[in-house]
């Protein structure tokens, strides 16, 4: 079940807007994840029925040949959904047996507590972007590693599903220092992903929805964003951003002849 609102409190819609036109598909996105969340190694971290990724960048083409032949990248993080009501509520909140995923009314973050999870993986079939991983194995890191461990992120056993969190540790640690300045408010720059800092491009902007004065507030309303599978009413809080067409059609699932998508 969602937490219940409290009248009267503030609240927060954080969300990214990702500019597909500006992505190259380098992938820092998802190395800031893995370094930044404690993402453990595999031996052979291609194959990827094995390797544990929060943020996955996808490769999409038009299907279409020289000199038409055109591709995208579409970095996909959890899309922290909010559903339309009670009646449709956050997938893989409404399904865990063991509340161990919850949907946050204040932060419109959807997070995972893993000292409660005990690995049914209802989430992961509920979810319909795939972004939820489980973790087979122990974590392992090459020798010496261990000391470079982020210490504001527990480290998951085998057994748990986890999930992008928005770097949720990122939010207590600026509310922290908001707080002995004696301030409420959090400025824009404050509070950011680290997929968000950490790519090139600029491609992936963070903030909060509802602030008419941080820059995603204004990105979400382009005439050229979507949401992906906007259709399920998942209401989520990634939104991508491509002048092209056939991007914004792939993006929602397009099942016509022409088209391709190609999996990290």
């Amino acid at each position: 079940m969602k937490q219940e609102h409290t009248p009267g409190k503030k609240t927060y819609r954080y969300g990214m807007v990702i500019d597909l036109d500006k992505c190259t598909g380098c992938g820092a996105c998802m190395v800031g994840c893995m370094a930044e969340n404690n993402l453990p190694f595999r031996k052979d971290n291609s194959d990827r029925l094995r390797s544990n990724l929060w943020m996955r960048v996808y490769k999409i083409s038009n299907g279409r040949p020289f000199p038409d032949a055109d591709i995208s990248y579409i970095p996909r993080p959890c899309q922290h959904c909010e559903g339309r009501d009670h009646h449709h509520a956050t997938p893989c909140v409404s399904v865990c047996p063991a509340t161990a995923t919850d949907y946050s009314h204040e932060t419109g973050i959807v997070s995972q507590i893993y000292t409660r999870c005990f690995g049914c993986r209802y989430c992961m079939a509920a979810c319909p972007y795939h972004v939820r991983v489980f973790n087979w194995w122990d974590p392992m890191w090459p020798k010496g590693m261990k000391k470079y461990l982020n210490p504001d992120v527990s480290v998951r056993m085998r057994g748990v599903v986890e999930k992008c969190s928005f770097c949720y540790h990122r939010l207590q640690r600026a509310r922290n220092k908001a707080y002995a300045e004696g301030r409420r408010e959090l400025h824009e720059d404050e509070y950011q992903t680290a997929c968000t800092q950490a790519c090139p491009a600029g491609a992936i902007i963070f903030g909060d929805l509802n602030n008419p004065e941080h820059k995603v507030h204004e990105l979400k309303k382009s005439l050229h964003a979507f949401r992906l599978l906007e259709k399920l009413g998942t209401n989520t809080k990634v939104y991508y951003v491509s002048t092209r067409g056939w991007v914004r059609k792939a993006g929602k699932i397009y099942t016509g002849k022409k088209g391709s998508v190609t999996h990290p």
